[in-house]
């Protein structure tokens, strides 16, 4: 029989291994075999499975294909006041979906009525109109229509809505000046822009 102090590390290595396949069964429920799969990711799967993507589009699950519920969404219009821009929303969606909506903020500095300088969105379906029928592909048309029509009704950018009302040729001017990179002031603060060719 060898010394105590040789089986010591055996004993505490089984020991561990044991801790380890107990927290493993309950991470998952006691069944490792069978994870319960969320009804919010399930919903997800569907939802990009019949995802399409427009030209001027892309889709960056940064997490890698099994993180559906965090990715970015990059539109490039080619058309309206904001071609050849670049814009890029962050979408997390909650695990509550599609009870409730995504949460989406534009990364991209710009000047528009319906998205604050902080980047928050100002797209009812996003809020008040949110529905579970809708889907991910309803919130993508909803953010390329927006920045193919930006509305002057609903501001989140009020100094933005209020040019866009009074002078459209004004406002579409400052938009092609902020795609040159330029540094301006917008309520009080200088934001810079970044800059597209």
């Amino acid at each position: 029989r060898p010394p105590r102090s040789t089986l010591f590390p055996y004993t505490t290595l089984f020991r561990s291994f044991s801790l380890k396949e107990e927290k493993a069964k309950q991470a998952t429920g006691g069944a490792a075999s069978n994870p319960k799969i969320p009804p919010g990711l399930i919903r997800m799967q569907k939802d990009m499975s019949e995802l399409k993507m427009d030209k001027g589009m892309t889709l960056n699950l940064y997490n890698g294909p099994e993180d559906l519920m965090n990715f970015k969404i990059t539109v490039a219009p080619d058309d309206g006041m904001y071609k050849r821009g670049v814009f890029v929303f962050d979408f997390k969606v909650p695990k509550t979906y599609p009870h409730d909506p995504p949460k989406v903020q534009c990364e991209t500095t710009v000047f528009h009525p319906n998205i604050d300088m902080e980047g928050h969105v100002c797209l009812n379906i996003l809020r008040e109109d949110w529905k579970p029928v809708l889907t991910i592909q309803s919130v993508i048309m909803g953010l390329q229509f927006l920045m193919l029509e930006p509305n002057a009704d609903d501001p989140l950018n009020k100094e933005a809505a209020a040019m866009l009302a009074d002078n459209p040729r004004r406002f579409a001017d400052t938009v092609k000046q902020t795609f040159q990179g330029r540094t301006m002031q917008v309520a009080g603060q200088r934001f810079t822009f970044p800059k597209f060719e």
